[in-house]
């Protein structure tokens, strides 16, 4: 797809004018630090999208556990476990080269969501380990987020998309599923038959 050029927005002039000025509330929300009520929220998510950037490119990356598993040390620190995954490493990588990172932290049946923007680092202390330890299994390692801004999102993004209206729940067996994903992106060399078959039990055994 080509784009107008006569339509591009190129400078920051332009985008304020399109946009106009932000209001008020949204400028006030944001603070410095990890406030008693963005605590709550923090402490009341089981879910949270990390995002970095390094040399390969971007990455955004879900992570999830019981509500609460993203610890806030003090009210400029936040503590991260990194669980079991593929192994593929994008986020730690890309924090290797470049410390930036922003979290986006989403609590089931609530509109608001949460930013934090800060510079992480990755922590193999032993007692932060086991700190976090799941059925006494603990993580490889522990990102340790130093917290720069940290704001709320409105609710509109929630709300238009029904995200926690249990009658726009997919079913999942109308999307392909993984191994056939897996077998048709690779022509056919992956055996997805059988990937789907073992799937179920081989998360349900590497949750930690």
């Amino acid at each position: 797809m080509e784009l107008n050029d006569d339509y591009r927005i190129t400078d920051l002039d332009a985008l304020q004018t399109l946009y106009g000025q932000p209001a008020g509330a949204s400028l006030i929300k944001e603070v410095d630090h990890v406030h008693p009520h963005y605590r709550t929220f923090i402490e009341a998510a089981p879910f949270a999208i990390l995002a970095t950037s390094g040399p390969e490119g971007l990455d955004a990356s879900p992570r999830g556990d019981p509500a609460g598993f993203v610890t806030v040390a003090d009210d400029k620190t936040l503590l991260i476990p990194d669980r079991r995954g593929n192994n593929r490493i994008d986020s730690l990588r890309n924090i290797l080269a470049d410390p930036r990172v922003a979290l986006l932290f989403l609590v089931p049946g609530v509109g608001e969501t949460l930013r934090v923007n800060g510079r992480a680092s990755i922590s193999t202390d032993p007692e932060l380990l086991a700190r976090f330890a799941m059925n006494d299994k603990p993580p490889r390692s522990v990102l340790v987020i130093h917290v720069e801004t940290v704001f709320f999102q409105c609710s509109r993004a929630i709300l238009r998309s029904g995200l926690w209206d249990a009658a726009k729940q997919v079913d999942r067996s109308s999307l392909p599923s993984v191994g056939r994903m897996l077998a048709d992106i690779s022509a056919g060399t992956f055996d997805g038959v059988t990937y789907d078959r073992e799937l179920p039990e081989r998360v349900r055994n590497t949750l930690y």
